[in-house]
Formats: structure tokens, sequence, C-alpha cells
């Protein structure tokens, strides 16, 4: 048993549901993570941003949940079954979590495609970087290429026992080959491949349109008073 000092932020307003506030619990700054620790803290529901570990910690709402695949019991449904024949010649290189100017890039044609109203679409790379890698995480880039052509990007954390789906984005030319899918479908196999038993997908809320894609990959387990249990949906 070790201790982590632990410091609440102040209320500001939550990102998924409108008029609530949020409030989290951070890991302090000061203390010397690990990708060890790190895994451990997520199973308890931890996520990082960037070199930040952090949980929801909110006074009145308990909306976000913590969810993961057991990627041993995962069967594709056909809408799934049908991104991966659309994607057969789409090709994956493992890469280093390292700056690279089209990638870069391509996520700034994507957060202006999708999020033009939000700041991460005038990102600096140096901020993009530091968002999506850390300096104690065992962090890859999975490149995705059509037709010899960058198309996307799965930022990935590896760990002993499992891998957690940190953010995916892609050129929206290619948004037919529903990219976001593909890479979470990779991941989960990749896991298989790798004798992984998880696949962490961040957070869930059930009212959150922005989250709901999360359900398509059954079995889920949800984090639930402190317990991992699966739910049918």
């Amino acid at each position: 048993m070790i201790q982590i000092p632990l410091f609440l932020s102040q209320d500001y307003p939550c990102s998924y549901l409108e008029n609530q506030q949020s409030r989290s619990a951070f890991v302090h700054p000061s203390y010397q993570m690990t990708s060890e620790i790190y895994a451990q803290l997520m199973s308890q529901g931890f996520r990082r941003s960037g070199d930040e570990v952090y949980k929801p910690h909110c006074q009145t709402c308990s909306a976000c949940i913590p969810v993961r695949v057991p990627v041993a019991h995962f069967t594709p449904n056909r809408s799934q079954k049908r991104c991966i024949n659309k994607n057969i010649n789409t090709q994956a290189k493992i890469k280093p979590a390292l700056f690279e100017q089209a990638h870069y890039d391509m996520y700034i044609r994507y957060q202006k495609s999708r999020h033009l109203d939000g700041s991460m679409a005038n990102t600096s790379p140096e901020d993009y970087l530091s968002f999506l890698s850390s300096t104690w995480s065992d962090t890859v880039f999975i490149e995705f290429s059509i037709n010899n052509e960058l198309a996307s990007i799965a930022v990935v954390d590896q760990f002993d026992d499992s891998c957690s789906a940190v953010y995916t984005f892609f050129d929206p030319k290619f948004s037919d080959y529903s990219p976001g899918v593909f890479a979470v479908l990779w991941q989960i196999k990749h896991c298989l491949q790798a004798n992984k038993e998880f696949l962490y997908l961040g957070l869930w809320i059930e009212t959150c349109k922005k989250m709901t894609y999360k359900t398509n990959y059954q079995p889920l387990e949800y984090l639930i008073d402190h317990e991992w249990q699966t739910m049918n949906h």
C-alpha cells in the first residue's frame, strides 16, 4: 500500500453536461509518477492529460463512470464488422510519441473541423505534444494510412496487462472510413495479440452524446462503487 498525495481543484464549468460544475482530484505534481503506479490508479478510475493524473470528484454529480473492454470477450457488431471491411486496406504503424509535423498539421485540421469554437484549434506544437504524451508513460502513436496517405492517429498508453485509449484524431476527408471506430477496434485486436486483458476507454456519461459510442463495444465494464461490473445496453 502506498500513499499518493492528492489535491482538489476549484469548481469549473463541466465540459460534458450543461449547467453543471465539475471538480477533479489531481495527483500532486511533486509526486514521482510512473507507468506502473498509473496503471494501478487507472484501475481505480484515474485518467491522465499530459503528465497530470486526475479523477472526477464533483460535489453534486457522479455521472462520470470509467469504462473498459475485456478484450477476450469482445465481439464486433454488424456496424463494426462493416467498418473493419471498409478498412481492409488501412495500414497501421506503431510509432514513438514524438512530434511530427504531418501529425500536428492533421491534428489542427481535425480540431478546426470538429471543435472550431474551442481553444484546441489554436494549440501550439508544444502544447499538442504535452497534452497527448507524458514524460513517464509508455505512450505510442498508432499511425493509420489509407492509400499511402496519413489518415488518423490513435494515441495509446501501454501497460503490462492493458492499454488505454488516450485520444484519436483524423483527417476529416477520411471520415467516411469511421477512423475513430476503427482505431478502437484495432486497439482491441492489438491487446488480444499482446495478451493484454483490458482496453480502457476513459470516462462514460450516459446522457452525453459525445460518449454514447463507448457502449457499442460489448461487453463493457463500468467502475461503480469501486467495483468493475458489466451492464447490458
